[in-house]
């Protein structure tokens, strides 16, 4: 090992959202336990593509002791993923002016005969990532069929507040005095089919993005005070499967923490398909 310069994660202000994933042209980064991690050295060439994208500014370089970038290991990993992947990661090294490593990953292209036209855009910046991040992939199911015995008529709302949105809820509104809350990713509610029927009855709610909204620490400090002044009874986290949303049971893991209230907290992580994958008490 030597000492060079390679990404630094700091792990108090990631929130896990993913954001930096697919702004990785290595696939060096993955969300793990909740928060984006570097899964090993040889993949991190050290020249930073992924800051500047982190919301939360919690990705910085530093200098330390680490194994050398290595980069046929890395095209063995980004050929997997496809030819936009490659092309996006040629044109990095070449952007960088790291010609040393672009004529390194050429050589493996050549001995695994894949050609590539780097004038060729890549279709999704997502697909930089090894397997395409989640979050954004293009998936089409419509020719699925749809069970033709649901029930028909008009089914009635079950939202009893207004507004819904994170930021634009006060903590301490009446409707959230004593009551057991939904915390839900923005997509939850058009995936489920059944979703106010099942989970909104009877509960209040606020919904949120933690990859898309900004000043997401605003919401640490209302989950907090939903806690510890409005003194609700408990606290459901409905999220995607996808990697980014799992901030939000970050968030409200720490607001816990931070409370002097203790409550109970309840993770749904529904699929892209409505389906519920997980449901527990953590």
């Amino acid at each position: 090992m030597a000492k060079r310069k390679i990404i630094k994660i700091d792990e108090e202000k990631c929130n896990g959202c993913g954001v930096c994933i697919p702004n990785c042209p290595e696939g060096a980064l993955q969300v793990i336990d909740e928060k984006a991690r570097l899964i090993s050295d040889i993949f991190c060439d050290g020249l930073g593509a992924c800051i500047g994208h982190c919301p939360q500014g919690a990705i910085t370089t530093e200098e330390r002791e680490a194994e050398e970038y290595d980069e046929k290991k890395t095209m063995e990993n980004i050929v997997k993923a496809g030819k936009n992947t490659i092309i996006a990661h040629l044109k990095h090294l070449k952007d960088h002016g790291e010609m040393g490593y672009y004529n390194e990953a050429l050589e493996v292209l050549k001995e695994k005969e894949i050609e590539v036209n780097l004038d060729e855009k890549p279709a999704d910046k997502c697909v930089h990532r090894p397997q395409g991040c989640p979050g954004t992939r293009t998936i089409d199911f419509s020719d699925e069929k749809v069970d033709e015995t649901e029930e028909s008529g008009t089914r009635r709302s079950q939202l009893r507040q207004w507004p819904v949105q994170f930021h634009l809820v006060p903590p301490n509104a009446p409707y959230f005095q004593g009551k057991d809350v939904l915390l839900v990713a923005d997509c939850v509610g058009y995936s489920l089919g059944d979703f106010h029927k099942d989970y909104l009855k009877d509960k209040s709610i606020v919904i949120a993005c933690p990859k898309l909204d900004s000043n997401v620490d605003v919401y640490l400090s209302k989950l907090t005070s939903m806690i510890d002044d409005a003194k609700i009874n408990t606290l459901t986290v409905m999220t995607m499967e996808v990697p980014c949303c799992s901030g939000l049971l970050g968030l409200a893991k720490k607001a816990s923490e931070k409370a002097s209230r203790k409550i109970p907290i309840k993770s749904i992580v529904v699929s892209i398909k409505g389906k519920i994958l997980k449901e527990e008490w953590v």
